[in-house]
């Protein structure tokens, strides 16, 4: 019957009467649209959201990682540059590896080189903060080299990225040709301060002569840290740094091997030390 809701809640009757019957039937057919449509939802609870409709997108699914961030890049990159070599791993290898676009990538660093550079730019920041915190009745050469192996204090998990790190800049022309302006910024930190501690101007000769005696001392400390890594890195900076105050006197010259594992007394213990 097509009238099966409506005429079935209505009294039963034995009469026949025909017009009763066809009235409703024709006032009907809109109240057969919810019927159709079915009962209406259930309210949600407060502060519950509808679900999506089938088919609708997942938000997060696409684009960069909520991890991925610049540290997380600078990581990836350094591992692909150290497996694969620095020239032969292009940008896009490290946005696909980290799952990023060559464009996100952009919004981090400059170029390739600048991935191996943040840790140095920070360190230049970090000397100049210590060298500025430094009573002015520590003598200058003892506050630079203070303030140089604070600036250096990593922890021991650190050591291998460093290594790793300044292996490449040591090794890869590309990189050594961008270090020009990175090592200007870390002398210019020394010859600042001791252009303040002396008096004279950043640009004059003894001030310049600190700060560039100071950048070879400390990169020779580097290398060698590099080439041994057999004991902290600021063991071979402090090392470095207190025979630079001494002039390199002969008189106070020991081995390397007595100067790493003999500190003199007064000096700061060096990282594992």
């Amino acid at each position: 019957m097509v009238l099966a809701g409506p005429a079935a809640s209505g009294p039963a009757s034995g009469s026949a009467a025909p017009q009763p019957a066809s009235k409703p039937a024709a006032s009907k057919p809109a109240a057969s649209k919810p019927a159709a449509s079915g009962p209406a939802p259930a309210p949600l609870p407060a502060g519950q959201a509808a679900p999506a409709p089938a088919g609708t997108p997942v938000p997060g699914r696409r684009g960069r990682p909520p991890g991925t961030s610049r540290r997380q890049l600078e990581l990836i990159a350094l591992r692909l540059f150290t497996e694969h070599g620095f020239d032969e791993t292009p940008i896009e290898q490290i946005a696909a590896e980290a799952g990023v676009s060559r464009r996100t990538f952009f919004r981090y660093f400059d170029s390739k080189t600048s991935v191996l550079w943040g840790e140095f730019d920070a360190e230049v920041d970090a000397i100049r903060a210590a060298l500025a915190a430094v009573p002015a009745e520590v003598p200058m050469m003892d506050a630079i080299r203070r303030a140089v192996v604070a600036a250096n204090h990593y922890r021991a998990e650190d050591i291998p990225e460093l290594r790793a790190r300044m292996n490449l800049i040591i090794s890869v022309p590309a990189l050594q040709s961008s270090a020009a302006v990175r090592y200007d910024a870390w002398e210019r930190a020394i010859s600042d301060f001791a252009a303040a501690r002396t008096g004279q101007p950043a640009d004059s000769l003894y001030p310049l002569a600190i700060g560039r005696a100071t950048l070879a001392a400390c990169r020779a400390a580097y290398d060698r840290w590099c080439a041994r890594g057999d004991a902290g890195l600021t063991v071979y900076l402090d090392a470095a740094v207190v025979a630079l105050t001494a002039g390199f006197d002969p008189a106070t010259l020991t081995t390397e091997d007595q100067a790493l594992s003999d500190p003199l007394p007064g000096r700061g213990h060096a990282e594992g030390r």
